[in-house]
Parts: C-alpha cells; sequence; structure tokens
C-alpha cells in the first residue's frame, strides 16, 4: 500500500475569494483609457512568455511529473528506473534486475537488457541515443518504431525526469563488448560525454544507472526499502520468472545480504501470496490465458473464506489500474454469467430470475489478478489509473466465457464451493437490503438524514467541506469550538467501531458507529458507494496518538478501504496530526510535531531544559490549542491516505486486521523500524 506520508501544508495552496457567480472577489471591470473595456498592459508583452526548456522544466515543477516532492515522489524515480529494465524483460531480453541503495544515499539499477543503444541519433545528431534518453522528456525506444512491442515505462514520465530531479546521475552500458560511460550533474547537466571505457566484463550486455535524489527538491532523501521491496515483489509477479534482487547497503540496515524475488508461477504465485493470511476455500488456484494481435490476458483467481468482494486487482502492461477499466469490465460481466449458467445448468438453483445471483454475491471472497498486455494501452480516469481499451474488453469477455467454462467442469468440487459461497451471500445480500430498508425508513420517521451526533457545517458545497472524525465525545465537544463552522463538520464516534474486515455487509449495517459514518458521508456503502455524492471532500481522521488512537485510526481505514474504497482511492481521507510534544519557552507554549522535531527543537536550542512527558491525548488541550495546531488550515499538516497499489493494501489490512496472528506478528516487527512511515 502506498504510505500515507505526503505532508500536505495548505497554507502554501491559498485561493483569492470568489464571488457567488464565479468572477473575483472586490475587483471592479477594468477600462482602457479609450473607454473599451480592452485592459493594457505595457509591461506584458512577448518577452514576458517563458519557455522552460528540457529537464529545467521538471525541476521548477517536479510535482507534474512525479506526483510529490514526498516519499512517494521520491520512489517514484526508483520505479522509473527500474520499469526501464520490465521493458526490457516484457520484451524477452531481460532476466534479473539488481537494485541496491548506497551507503552514500544514492541508489544503483543494474539489468543484464541490451543496453541502451550508443549510436548517434538521427534526429538529435550529434547526440547518441543513450544520451538523448537521459536528457530528452519522453525520448525512449517505447514511443513508436520497434523498440518495444508493449511497455509500462510509457505510462511513466522516463529516465530523463530521475536525471532532472538528481545531483548526480551515473550510467554504465554494456554493449557489443564494451562498456559505455557517461554522467551528469546539478539536475542534468552533462559532465562526461557517452565514451567507452573498457570491455563489458564476462560478455556482460546491459544498462546500469546509479542516481541521487537532489536534497533541494525533496523533502527528504531517505528511501524505505520495504516500500521499494513491496513494489519490486509485484513487479516479479506480474513478470513470471524474472529474477528481482534488491539490497541495503546504508549503515543503517540490519543486514547487506539480497532478498530476491522470482516466481515461475507468475500471477498464480501472486495470488496465493495475496490468500496466505485468509483461510483458502480450496487449495487450486484456476489460470487461464488468451492472446490476439497487439494484446494478451493472463488471468488467476482463488475464493477464500472471507465476505470482501473488491478482490479484482488489475493491471496493464505491468502498471496497477487501480480504477479498473475495460479488462475489469470484461471479466466481471462473464464472471456473473458463467457462474449464473453453471448453477442453473446444475440444477443448484431454479431457473428464475429471482434466483440469479448477483456479481457481488459471486465475487465475495473472491481474489483474482488481471493482468493484460496491449501495444497501446488508453489510459484514463481521475488518477490516469482506468484502462480504457475497448479491444481488451471483448478480449477478456472471450477468454471467461470459454475458459473459465471450462475450468468449473473440470474441478467439479471447486465450483460446487463458489456456488455454495455464492448462494450465501446472497441470502446475506438480501439482509443487508433490509437493514438498508429499515435504517432509511427510521431516518425518515426521524424527520432527518443525518446523525444526531453530527455538528454539520453550514456550507452545502462538498468541495470546501471538511468532515472531522474525532476519538471521543470531550474531544470532539474542544473541536466543535475550534472549528470553522462554515466549512467543518465534526463527527465524534465512541471506542472502538466494528472490525469489517471479519464481518458481512448486514452485520456492519446494524452496528452504531457504520451507520453514523454512513449517513454522515452520505454517499451509500459496498457496492451501492458513489463517490460522486460525497458530502465532504475531506474526511479527517483526528485520534490521539497512543495505541487506542492508533487502532481507532486502522479501523476506520479498514472499513474506508473495503467499504468506501474510491473515497480512499481518489485522495479524499487524510490523517490529522496533533502535536506528540509540547513545552514552555519564557511563558510561550511551543508545540512539536513528532519525535524528528522535538530533537530538532533540542538540537537548535541547546540549553532548553529537557521535554516533560509527551502528550497523551486530544483532551489534554483546550480548544484554542486544537484549533491552532491541528485544524487551523493555515497552522495544521495532513496525511493524505494513498493506495498505489491495492494488491499490496488488500494484504496489508488482511494482515494487520485478519483472523491469522502469526502472520500479524511478523509484519509489524518487519515494518518496526520504519513505524513513522506507517500510518496506516
Amino acid at each position: 500500500m502506498a504510505d500515507a506520508n505526503d505532508e500536505l501544508s495548505e497554507s502554501d495552496t491559498k485561493l483569492a475569494p470568489a464571488t457567488s457567480d464565479g468572477g473575483d472577489a472586490d475587483l471592479a471591470p477594468l477600462e482602457s483609457a479609450d473607454g473599451t473595456g480592452a485592459h493594457v498592459d505595457a509591461d506584458y508583452d512577448a518577452s514576458a512568455i517563458t519557455v522552460l526548456e528540457g529537464l529545467e522544466a521538471v525541476r521548477k515543477r517536479p510535482g507534474m511529473y512525479i506526483g510529490s516532492t514526498g516519499p512517494s515522489g521520491l520512489h517514484h524515480l526508483v520505479y522509473e528506473v527500474v520499469d526501464n529494465s520490465v521493458d526490457e524483460a516484457m520484451a524477452g531480453h531481460c532476466t534479473r534486475i539488481d537494485v541496491s541503495l548506497l551507503a552514500d544515499g544514492g541508489c544503483e539499477v543494474v539489468d543484464n537488457g541490451r543496453g541502451i543503444p550508443v549510436g548517434e541519433h538521427p534526429q538529435y545528431a550529434p547526440l547518441t541515443a543513450a544520451e538523448v534518453v537521459l536528457t530528452v522528456l519522453h525520448a525512449g525506444g517505447k514511443f513508436g518504431g520497434d523498440g518495444y512491442k508493449v511497455s509500462g515505462g510509457l505510462h511513466g514520465v522516463g529516465v530523463s525526469v530521475v536525471n532532472a530531479l538528481s545531483s548526480k546521475v551515473e550510467v554504465d552500458i554494456d554493449r557489443e563488448g564494451k562498456r559505455y560511460f557517461m554522467d551528469f550533474a546539478d539536475g542534468g547537466e552533462p559532465k562526461t560525454a557517452l565514451d567507452v571505457v573498457g570491455d563489458a566484463p564476462d560478455d556482460h550486455t546491459g544498462t546500469t544507472v546509479r542516481f541521487w535524489p537532489d536534497s533541494t527538491i525533496f523533502d527528504e532523501t531517505r528511501f524505505r526499502a520495504q516500500t521499494l521491496l513491496e513494489r519490486f515483489q509485484m513487479m516479479a509477479f506480474l513478470n513470471r520468472s524474472l529474477e528481482i534482487r534488491f539490497r541495503d547497503l546504508r549503515p543503517e540496515a540490519a543486514s547487506a545480504d539480497w532478498t530476491s524475488y522470482k516466481y515461475d508461477g507468475g500471477i498464480s504465485d501472486f495470488v496465493r501470496h495475496i490468500n496466505h493470511t485468509k483461510e483458502a476455500l480450496f487449495d487450486t488456484v484456476g489460470y487461464f490465458d488468451a492472446a490476439e494481435k497487439d494484446q494478451e490476458v493472463e488471468l488467476a483467481f482463488q475464493w477464500n473464506t472471507g465476505f470482501n468482494n473488491d478482490g479484482i486487482h488489475s493491471f496493464a502492461n505491468g502498471i496497477t489500474t487501480i480504477e479498473g477499466g475495460m479488462h475489469e469490465e470484461g471479466f466481471r460481466k462473464s464472471l456473473t454469467n458463467v457462474v449464473n449458467k453453471y448453477a442453473f445448468e446444475r440444477g443448484i438453483l431454479k431457473d428464475g430470475k429471482d434466483d440469479r445471483l448477483q456479481g457481488e454475491d459471486i465475487r465475495e471472497g473472491l481474489t483474482a489478478i488481471i493482468s493484460v498486455r496491449l501495444a497501446d494501452p488508453q489510459f484514463e480516469g481521475q488518477t490516469k489509473g482506468k484502462l480504457g481499451n475497448v479491444s481488451i474488453r471483448s478480449l477478456v469477455e472471450r477468454a471467461t466465457n470459454e475458459k473459465l467454462a471450462e475450468w468449473l467442469e473440470e474441478n467439479p468440487n471447486e465450483a460446487k464451493v463458489i456456488v455454495g459461497k455464492a448462494v450465501a451471500a446472497s441470502r446475506a445480500r438480501l439482509a443487508a437490503r433490509q437493514a438498508r430498508d429499515q435504517a432509511r425508513r427510521k431516518s425518515a420517521l426521524d424527520g432527518a438524514g443525518m446523525p444526531d451526533k453530527l455538528k454539520d457545517c453550514s456550507s452545502r458545497n462538498p468541495d470546501e467541506c471538511e468532515l472531522f472524525i474525532v476519538e471521543g465525545d470531550s474531544a470532539g465537544g474542544s473541536a466543535v469550538q475550534a472549528r470553522d463552522p462554515r466549512t467543518m463538520a465534526i463527527l465524534p464516534i465512541r471506542g472502538k467501531i466494528l472490525n469489517v474486515e471479519r464481518a458481512r455487509l448486514d452485520r456492519m449495517l446494524k452496528n452504531n458507529e457504520v451507520q453514523t459514518l454512513t449517513q454522515a458521508i452520505g454517499a451509500g456503502i459496498g457496492e451501492e458507494f458513489d463517490v460522486e455524492k460525497i458530502r465532504y471532500d475531506k474526511v479527517i481522521l483526528l485520534c490521539d496518538a497512543d495505541v487506542d488512537g492508533s487502532h481507532i485510526r486502522t479501523l476506520l481505514l479498514t472499513f474506508f478501504f473495503r467499504q468506501m474504497k474510491e473515497l480512499v482511492e481518489f485522495g479524499h481521507v487524510y490523517i490529522a496530526q496533533p502535536p506528540l510534544y509540547s513545552t514552555l519557552v519564557g511563558k510561550e507554549k511551543i508545540y512539536l510535531k513528532d519525535e524528528a522535531a522535538k530533537d530538532a527543537f533540542l538540537a537548535a536550542n541547546p540549553n532548553h531544559k529537557e521535554i516533560f512527558a509527551r502528550l497523551k491525548g486530544l483532551g489534554e488541550m483546550d480548544w484554542e490549542e486544537l484549533a491552532t495546531t491541528t485544524m487551523d488550515r493555515d497552522q495544521r499538516t495532513l496525511l493524505q491516505v494513498s493506495v498505489e497499489t491495492a494488491a499490496i493494501a488488500d494484504e496489508v489490512f488482511s494482515t494487520l486486521m485478519g483472523e491469522d496472528v502469526e502472520s500479524r506478528k511478523h509484519f509489524i516487527q518487519t515494518n518496526a523500524k520504519d513505524v513513522r512511515f506507517l500510518d496506516i
């Protein structure tokens, strides 16, 4: 799961006030001297238009290219380089990729592919093709031509962006028996032109890229090993028999040994991995594939005893399609039709419309990986994570109709269990519908659709509204006083909400806290959830920084990810950061956000007495303090919760909130050293 650690300081993103009709506030219409209404500024002519050329544009606006200058953007640099090597693997020319975090903070990526071409580029002569790849945006072997049939890196921004955002880059290319070298500094400025520096060792071919992120660009330049390992493992699953090795050579690393990922079972092994913290309904993992001109699909699947029906994870050319798309659409439609047809033909269901299983019934407990490869993928949607190629839907539909039907015929015991679970899910769905109807009738009789505990805001414009979910009534009362009543709503919750990882929807809907959250957000729940109907642009979790607060936050995040997934995927969920420490400087109280802030303060104030005990909770602050430190838009810091890879998030939530105690213990021990990154 992508880290929830990109800090958003809103004091840098204030917008000028606007009038109700969309015009600028406090600005009267301007007229020219001749009264025509045309406004002329003598200083605004052609010379005022700035053109950012080449890599300069990347350094000026890095967020446009890598998303942010926080941890996710930092790690994106590694992915860009590794994606190029994976493209070589997809083209059949690379079998191993080695990634090393260097002792001095750099990163090295080595592959055994063909090596970047070193000849003079016909369009950019006298530059070589390798120099063009490193210095020209959107240059590479995947933009037309015969370099790659399919490519994952095309969805990215290219290794030239890595060059632009690094203080130093070194490249070795082994090709045709020779080793070539070139390097760059200070955001892509060439230091040494590409030249032969010796023979390639043992006739090796491939490319080595070493880079050091620019500390003047990024908030911090320390890579998190676990984040990279999760990504590399996923890449290895999606590229059968490709070996990806990783090692951490930094002084603080627990070990400098290689960690290797290689899966001869490909996406079938991926399904087993996701389900390893769950109880599978049967040992078999189903698999089929199909191909036609310029596109192909692989699909692996297995059911477990869980109640979630969001276990389909899709990829296109190795890229996570978090919003789904045509390939998912084709599979969902055919899956529903094939299982219903099988159940009717076997007499498990009566031949009637009322007995027909719904897609959500069949998908309950399903874990499936859909991996497609296309020559020209079309990405769209709010996060550019939705595949739009209509032709791939047809291929997936045909393949599923034919090959899933064959699999059910060949595996009758597994098929019987699948249908039996879907029938049970269907009954639970009907019970959940009754619970929904009862809740709606109750709201209508009460004369209001909103929960009593909600202290709503006065604005009805969702784009500016925020919902603070506050731990405890006491802190909720302070938050009500501390808020901006026009745009901030407060919803206090008492105790720990239901662990939805272990409950069906019908049980959830009987839970008071789940009902309250669903009513307040106003966009439905489960299959009915519609992100377009949310009443608040930001849903902010305001919990204590102790163990209980962390547990409540995790329960809430599990609920949102499982039952309101798009709320997380589209970046509407945030975590408030109340300070962990406070101290007096003279008569002024100073608040310190975390351990790093405390250490920095003590280093800057060596004569200051030791900081007194860590703040125990929100209840220790009066409402003025809560407003100043945690809720004021000009002062606060929020963590935006994001999901870059839903398959990894699926595994994490199942591990943390599921029944497998040993897996949970291992996860916590493995990630304890990086706890400052793990807000989800």
